[in-house]
């Protein structure tokens, strides 16, 4: 089955994006306001080095994002994601790829976390060259911030 490829420009987040960004996240299940993804934690994750891509349409509608964040030795890849109705018409291929090619620029490792029953973006991952990490469980304590 060959992807028939959507028309779509990949560019680097605008601070006015950050709306459509979040519905993004919103409809996909990968963040938002409550998980702490709010436009100064964006913000400042690209000044320490980090990235968000912003995949839109013709018209300018977000329809997926790729964001990357930096912590001195790798990037950690997260919410790659595709609006549904966007999906599997090479979108998420399209950020990865730019994502894996920030990393080179960088010249650093990139290391990311998929839920195994997403077979589709584990093939796609394996694809690009990613590996498996090994047995590893994954925790996370949230709530420890400063309202």
């Amino acid at each position: 089955m060959s992807v028939i490829e959507e028309p779509v420009t990949i560019r680097d987040f605008l601070p006015g994006d950050y709306d459509q960004v979040m519905y993004v996240w919103e409809r996909t299940g990968l963040g938002g306001a409550h998980r702490g993804d709010d436009l100064h934690t964006l913000l400042h994750s690209i000044e320490l080095g980090g990235k968000l891509l912003v995949a839109c349409t013709p018209e300018g509608i977000i329809i997926g994002t790729s964001w990357m964040t930096y912590d001195g030795r790798r990037i950690h890849l997260h919410h790659v994601g595709v609006l549904p109705e966007h999906q599997r018409k090479g979108v998420g291929r399209r950020l990865s790829e730019r994502s894996v090619c920030y990393a080179k620029e960088k010249n650093t490792q990139i290391k990311l976390e998929v839920h195994r029953s997403n077979q589709g973006a584990v093939a796609l991952y394996r694809e690009l060259g990613f590996s498996y990490l090994g047995d590893y469980d994954v925790y996370i304590m949230r709530g420890t911030q400063k309202q």
